[in-house]
């Protein structure tokens, strides 16, 4: 399991665009899995799942994204999981890594 997590400081709707829209194009294999949009007054949450097979690992592998805002105020945070063909203990997190890594170059290009 790897995370990342960032704050920003940019309008909600076009993170949560650009992520998606990175992430489904920046793989030929990645696909959206399903999603939750929850509103209080002005703090949002968005919650995306995706899913990627990697060709490193040989195994398809997660990555949740959950973003949270009240106006500009942003805080990202995404965890990957899979990855692994052991069943005691994690070998080969090739895949977890590289899917987020494509996740942290979209967010630190906006």
């Amino acid at each position: 399991m790897a995370k990342y997590e960032k704050h920003l400081r940019r309008d909600f709707d076009t993170v949560l665009a650009r992520v998606h829209d990175g992430i489904i194009s920046g793989s030929v294999s990645a696909s959206y899995e399903d999603g939750s949009d929850w509103t209080a007054g002005e703090l949002r949450c968005a919650v995306r799942v995706y899913e990627r097979y990697s060709y490193a690992g040989g195994n398809r592998v997660s990555l949740n994204v959950t973003l949270v805002g009240k106006g500009e105020d942003l805080f990202l945070s995404a965890i990957t999981s899979g990855g692994s063909q052991a069943v005691f203990f994690k070998l080969n997190t090739w895949g977890e890594e590289a899917f987020l890594d494509k996740l942290a170059e979209i967010v630190e290009t906006l």
